[in-house]
């Protein structure tokens, strides 16, 4: 199982946020980064053991995007089917409480994070585009096969931003413990 220290979930939190804020949109941030939105609620899950840290995170990115677009009747995603991405980053943040039960300081936890990763960014998926396809007004004459579609075309590249952005986390994880002197078991040998 995995657990910080809560000095350590603390400076967690703090860089999610900033990720979050520099990542969301180039509304705040003059650097241009694919949205970490899906990795932060993910890691969130992972990394940080307080339930409340979830609607603090949906709180900043609601009100990232009332900044940025407001709530506007001509606002292409400020619809009533916004709301549909509660459940949706509550897929990936229980994906993360998940696998934190599962994550062992082992390399083969990857054979248990990289399908984790994948099934919770598709019921995102599922939540967040479904709900845009069926809810939001911008799709007439909708159909099972047009919402699959849409989430055969979009499922994709968030799934590959998901993936970068953990794949980044787990590596600055095990860097980590090397520097602090905690190992990480492979197989036999010690990384």
């Amino acid at each position: 199982m995995l657990a910080l220290s809560k000095r350590s979930q603390m400076a967690v939190g703090v860089v999610l946020v900033l990720l979050m804020a520099i990542s969301r949109g180039s509304h705040f941030s003059a650097v241009n980064l694919p949205s970490a939105s899906w990795a932060v609620f993910f890691l969130a899950g992972v990394l940080l053991r307080p339930r409340w840290a979830f609607p603090l995170l949906f709180l900043q990115a609601l009100v990232m995007d009332l900044m940025s677009t407001g709530w506007a009747s001509d606002s292409h995603c400020m619809t009533r089917a916004y709301w549909m991405l509660v459940p949706a980053y509550g897929a990936l943040w229980f994906g993360g409480r998940l696998y934190a039960h599962w994550h062992r300081e082992h390399v083969s936890s990857l054979l248990i994070l990289v399908p984790t990763v994948a099934i919770s960014a598709l019921v995102c998926q599922l939540f967040s585009s479904g709900g845009f396809y069926w809810l939001s007004g911008r799709h007439s004459a909708q159909t099972m096969t047009g919402m699959f579609e849409r989430i055969a075309t979009y499922y994709p590249q968030y799934l590959s931003t998901l993936a970068l952005y953990v794949g980044l986390a787990a590596l600055v994880y095990v860097a980590l413990r090397l520097l602090t002197g905690q190992q990480v078991a492979a197989g036999d040998h010690k990384v």
